[in-house]
Parts: structure tokens; C-alpha cells; sequence
């Protein structure tokens, strides 16, 4: 089934489709004009997987709840389903190796950390277009293997499977897959058939990634249950510069305050690279298109307007109005008038270990400012580090109690853009 080739041109009817083109969400889908009509027709129920991998969430995840949002405010019906079944084998897509198996516990214990986020973007109940959450262990885990080999393996060609990306390119890199990763894929298509028996579900969502396992989920339906069902997928999403969306010094960039602090966040969005400002206003906030066509004919310095702008919308959808009002103060505090904030992050040091002195690399790392002692060094060597404002190029320099400056902490910054206070127990 091949991706849609008009999308550009194509000018849809419904409300849904319209802000999926117009903001830069759609990159592939099954059948728009059958689509099309259905959101027309009626409330289509609609859902996005998601594994419990970790017990939060990342910022690669956002672009599929800011769609799920968005189809909701469209007056659809969202499901965010959890993978407590699918988690325990792994998805092999991107990836060289199998994924570490988890236990029962840990994978209860992420999907508890994971559902927080989402009743941030959605409203759930029991309406028409209230969003539910589900957990594919439920129907994944009740099958026998003879059961779910004749009632649903019978369905799927091996030829068909192995031409898949997920497949093929781990292959061609001959990198090993095994017969439980191999599985993946029926399991995906199990649970938009298992959803569209429940709910009536018709639609799959996802990065472009999964392009192949939603199909063989649309190819499933379609034979079991001979009714339509369609796959929406948007682009993976990578900065100007060509990285990949979702990664900062210290990791991944999480959406848990626990794992990220509202501020981290905040500055995370302030620092966006000019030519992504406009792509990620329109896929990260809720502004009208004709304020975002405002912002996007600012120029020179103006830019920086902008990227508050969205780095304060950003911040509220998730985190609240008022930890990224108190967010961009700290920055303000911190960057223009050169003054310290508790609300800048911070990073303990041993009292013991600064009397007898710590590598400034080390710190510099350890306190997510630089990936490596190495990037440190360098950062330093380059004139891009400060030590409590003043610049410091010894990258093998170490730091002791009488480098604790005002506010009894070290300020750290890496470049015109992140400050971490060190602070002494």
C-alpha cells in the first residue's frame, strides 16, 4: 500500500486533516480522501502506541500527542494505548539489537510514570470524544501460541514482513533480529484489530518509522474484519542542523518534571535554532497560524522574541502557566541581568571532594553542560566556558572551596546559553 502522493496538493474538507497539512504533521496516510470523508462523516476513533521503555516519556513522543490533541479539539475520539504486552518483546524499528527485557514490575512502574503526561494534552471520560487509555497486556497476554498463530498468523506473509524496513535494513546491516522482535509486528496489528472490535477504532498514528507495521494493522482489519481502516504517519522530526529531535547534552530530553525540570525545558525551547523556530511553533503549541506568521517575520535580534514565545507556550501545555512563567524569569534573571535564581538547576558536589579539588571537566559533564570531559576541554579551550562569569580556557583546571562564589554555589556556563549552579553539601 503505497504512501499518498498528493498530500501537498491535497485540500481537504475536514477540520482535522486541514491543521495535519497545514502545520506540517502529515507525512503519509493510507487514503486521504477516504479519510477525508470519514472525519466528515462522523467521530473517528483514533489511537497512538506507545511502550514502557522508561518511566517517562521524551520529547520524540510529543509530536503524536500534540496530534492526538489536536484530533481531539477536532471533535475525535483519542485512545493512548499502553504497550504493557508489546514492551516485553520490543520493537525492532531503528534499531541494531534487541531491546533489554523488563519485568512485570518495571514495566508496571513506567506506565504509571508514562500516564501522567497525557492528561496534560487530552481530556479523558467517558464521552464521545474523551480520551481513553488502554494496555495491549490485556488481550496480548490471555492468547495461547497455537491460538494466536491460527487466528492471526494465518493472516501475515513472511515474504511480505521481510520487505518491510523495519525488517529489511537491520537485516542489511546484519545485525541478528529474533523470532520474539520478528513478532512485533503481528502484535501491532493484533492490537488495531483488538481496538477496532472495542471502540470502533479506524485510525493508527505514528512516526514515519512505523509506516510498515500500521499497514500490516489496516491489511489485518480489512481481512478479519472487512471494514476500512486507515494509517497517518508524520515525519521523524530533526533540527535544522540535521540532529535528531529529542536529544540535549545530558540525554534524551523527557517530559516527567522529575526527569527534566520545567526550566531545563523551558531553555531547551529558548535555544532552538532560528530556521526550526516557525516548524516548531506550528507542531509544539497551540497559536493561531496567523500569530505564528506574525512571529515568523521577525527579524535579526527580533528572533529571539519568537523562540520565548515558544519555549513559554511549550513549557505551559506541560508543565503549567506558571512554571514557565517562573522559568523564563529565572532565564531573564540568569542571562540578561546577570543575577542568580533558586530557580536555575543545580548540581551537588561533595564539600570534601572541592577542598581536595574536582576535575572542572568532570563537573562540566557530570552537570550536563558538556557530553564528555573531552566536549568539556574543548568547550573550555574555545572560550565558550565560564567560571562564576568570568572566562575559563584551562579545561584541566580543577575547582575548590574558593571558587564558591555568591549564594554559596559555583556558576557554571557553557556558552550564552545554560548555567548550572554547583552547589556544595
Amino acid at each position: 500500500m503505497p504512501a499518498d502522493p498528493d498530500i501537498s496538493t491535497f485540500k481537504p474538507r475536514s477540520d482535522f486533516l486541514r491543521i495535519m497539512i497545514e502545520r506540517g504533521y502529515l507525512h503519509q496516510c493510507t487514503d486521504l480522501e477516504a479519510l477525508d470523508a470519514a472525519l466528515n462523516a462522523g467521530v473517528v476513533t483514533t489511537y497512538v502506541g506507545y511502550d514502557a521503555t522508561a518511566d517517562s516519556l521524551h520529547i520524540g513522543h510529543l509530536i503524536s500527542i500534540m496530534m492526538l490533541r489536536w484530533l481531539q479539539k477536532c471533535g475525535h475520539k483519542p485512545i493512548t494505548l499502553m504497550g504493557g504486552g508489546t514492551t516485553k518483546v520490543g520493537d525492532p524499528t531503528d534499531k541494531d539489537q534487541q531491546r533489554p527485557l523488563l519485568s512485570d514490575a518495571v514495566i508496571a512502574a513506567n506506565i504509571a510514570g508514562i500516564q501522567k503526561t497525557f492528561a496534560k494534552f487530552l481530556k479523558f471520560g467517558d464521552g464521545p470524544t474523551d480520551a481513553v487509555m488502554l494496555n495491549n497486556a490485556e488481550w496480548l497476554e490471555r492468547f495461547g501460541y497455537v491460538e494466536f498463530l491460527r487466528d492471526y498468523g494465518v493472516h501475515f506473509s513472511v515474504n511480505r514482513m521481510l520487505a518491510f524496513d523495519s525488517v529489511k535494513l537491520r537485516l542489511e546491516r546484519e545485525q541478528p533480529m529474533s523470532f520474539l522482535e520478528f513478532n512485533y509486528m503481528l502484535m501491532q496489528a493484533t492490537d488495531f484489530v483488538e481496538l477496532n472490535r472495542r471502540l470502533g477504532c479506524s485510525l493508527q498514528m505514528g512516526g514515519s518509522d512505523q509506516w510498515g507495521n500500521i499497514i500490516v494493522g489496516v491489511e489485518l482489519i480489512r481481512r478479519m474484519e472487512g471494514k476500512q481502516a486507515f494509517g497517518l504517519t508524520t515525519p521523524l522530526l530533526a533540527t535544522a542542523s540535521g540532529e535528531k529531535m529529542g536529544k540535549s547534552v545530558g540525554g534524551a530530553v523527557w517530559l516527567n518534571a522529575d526527569r527534566l525540570s520545567p526550566y531545563d525545558y523551558w531553555q531547551m525551547w529558548r535555544n532552538t535554532e532560528d530556521a526550526d523556530v516557525v516548524k516548531f511553533l506550528k507542531l509544539f503549541t497551540d497559536l493561531p497560524m496567523d500569530e505564528i506568521a506574525r512571529l515568523e517575520r521577525l527579524e535579526g535580534a527580533e528572533i529571539n522574541e519568537a523562540k520565548k514565545v515558544l519555549a513559554n507556550e511549550a513549557t505551559t501545555l506541560l508543565h503549567g502557566a506558571e512554571a514557565a512563567e517562573t522559568a523564563a524569569a529565572a532565564s531573564k534573571a540568569a542571562f540578561e541581568d546577570g543575577r542568580l535564581s533558586d530557580d536555575l538547576p543545580t548540581f551537588e558536589v561533595s564539600r570534601a571532594e572541592l577542598e581536595a579539588g574536582i576535575a572542572l571537566a568532570a563537573v562540566v559533564a557530570d552537570a550536563g553542560l558538556a557530553s564528555s570531559r573531552g566536549e568539556a576541554r574543548r568547550l573550555a579551550q574555545g572560550g565558550g566556558l565560564r567560571v562564576n562569569d568570568k572566562v575559563e580556557a584551562d579545561g584541566q583546571r580543577t575547582l575548590v572551596l574558593a571558587d564558591v562564589g555568591a549564594g554559596g554555589v559555583i556558576k557554571l556556563a557553557a556558552g550564552k546559553k545554560k548555567i548550572v549552579l554547583i552547589k556544595p553539601i
